[in-house]
């Protein structure tokens, strides 16, 4: 059964958005368990319910979040459940988890060296861990363990740093030998005439994948039970300003007006905000990334190297998932390309070479919205009721439940969290950059 739900007041002193529990829609969602399971297999299984439903947008909501990819229906999944705001609208100009959600190569990991990376992203690996249990869905997060080859004594310095940080900040980490990184990927080449010899890697072994589908498809169910409306096919075409604020969203399927607005459109948010007025300090770029035919069991852990921008690991299917580089131009286009894949490739047969006669089965890019620092933007935007979730070059999946736990505290209490209150926008101007890599104000070196 649905209820109409009362929007939640509004503090004017604070502009924070007071929930209405009392008024808050939900429906119960089908609790799945082995007992499910068994009941629906006597009906062959066409009597499951919707996931979650496709409604028609009312003209006014509390909160409504650009963008229907893990980012925006997890910070709409925690909005209803950390903050008690259902009155929400998620809106996405396509299907679910069509955008880079659905797009990347589905790593997950904590490995950084700077403290406000390494918090946030901890965080984010706590959550994983937990999250199958917590959406009742299953993620199919798989710690296999992520390992960074060291090619150099530098790059071997450069992880024994980043390790003794990591632990520092209570993540594991382990600096394995060139004999423990052969004896856990047998298949990679770690003889001394190796284009690229391994002298050893970081390995934090929690780090691992997860299923991008489902974890999309998961919080939209969250989401959806407790009342938060997900709209799909509903571009947004204008915002309708009035001073400091946004008033309302013009969309393919009508004008919606809201009292805070989130915006988390991945490659597409410079595209938005000028919409709004304002420029980011962004630049979208292509990321592409490839998959091979099914493979039996090969190989069980993440592997990925600095040196030659890539990374790779088997899907539960046993296709060998991978990437590598951002193109070196600026592109919306979702597409791959020739020189990139040929990067990918060589970088594989180089590391693996008995993966050479494997066949490359298909291609895709995604649009990467990087940022000055290589560091993501959560925060306030310059308008009073407009808040940014954008910037994430490389690690907008892995940060999808992080991102949207901060996310929705940022709405909803209009400050940051402890944990993303580094990432404002206005850290370029007070020259407090997260420069991860060192790369300096250079989005395309991130």
């Amino acid at each position: 059964m649905f209820f109409q739900p009362r929007p939640p007041a509004v503090d004017k002193a604070s502009s924070k958005l007071i929930p209405s529990l009392a008024y808050a829609r939900a429906r119960t969602a089908v609790k799945y368990s082995i007992f499910s399971l068994a009941r629906n297999a006597l009906s062959y299984h066409e009597r499951w319910p919707r996931v979650w439903r496709s409604p028609e947008p009312r003209r006014e909501y509390a909160v409504v979040i650009v963008g229907g990819g893990g980012h925006g229906l997890a910070a709409a999944y925690y909005l209803a459940k950390n903050h008690g705001i259902t009155d929400v609208a998620v809106i996405e100009k396509g299907w679910l988890g069509g955008g880079n959600t659905g797009r990347n190569t589905t790593i997950v990991r904590s490995n950084y060296y700077l403290d406000p990376n390494a918090h946030f992203y901890e965080h984010s690996l706590k959550l994983w861990e937990g999250l199958s249990a917590d959406l009742n869905f299953n993620v199919m997060y798989s710690p296999r363990g992520v390992i960074n080859l060291a090619h150099s004594y530098a790059d071997l310095d450069a992880y024994a740093r980043r390790g003794n940080a990591m632990r520092l900040n209570g993540i594991d980490a382990e600096l394995l030998t060139r004999e423990e990184v052969a004896a856990r990927v047998p298949l990679l080449d770690c003889s001394p005439a190796a284009r690229y010899p391994i002298m050893g890697g970081l390995l934090q072994g929690r780090g691992g994948v997860a299923r991008h589908d489902a974890v999309a498809w998961g919080y939209a169910r969250g989401a959806d039970a407790r009342g938060v409306d997900i709209i799909q096919q509903c571009e947004v075409t204008g915002l309708q300003r009035d001073g400091n604020r946004i008033t309302a969203v013009e969309t393919t399927r009508g004008t919606i007006r809201a009292k805070k607005f989130g915006l988390a459109v991945a490659g597409h948010s410079g595209h938005v905000a000028a919409m709004a007025g304002f420029r980011l300090p962004i630049e979208t770029h292509v990321l592409q990334a490839l998959v091979s035919e099914p493979l039996k069991p090969v190989l069980d852990t993440v592997v990925t190297s600095g040196a030659v921008h890539f990374y790779i690991s088997q899907s539960d299917k046993g296709e060998l998932v991978m990437g590598g580089d951002i193109d070196g131009y600026n592109s919306y286009g979702q597409r791959s390309n020739l020189p990139a894949i040929e990067h990918s490739v060589q970088s594989m047969i180089a590391l693996f070479p008995s993966f050479s006669r494997v066949r490359m089965m298909r291609t895709w890019g995604g649009v990467m919205d990087m940022s000055m620092d290589g560091s993501p933007i959560i925060g306030k935007s310059p308008l009073d009721n407009l808040y940014l979730d954008c910037g994430w070059c490389y690690g907008g999946f892995k940060a999808t439940p992080a991102s949207g736990w901060c996310f929705a505290h940022t709405i909803a209490n209009d400050a940051p969290h402890a944990l993303n209150a580094a990432f404002t926008l206005d850290r370029y101007a007070l020259g407090k950059t997260i420069d991860e890599k060192g790369g300096g104000p250079y989005p395309w070196v991130h």
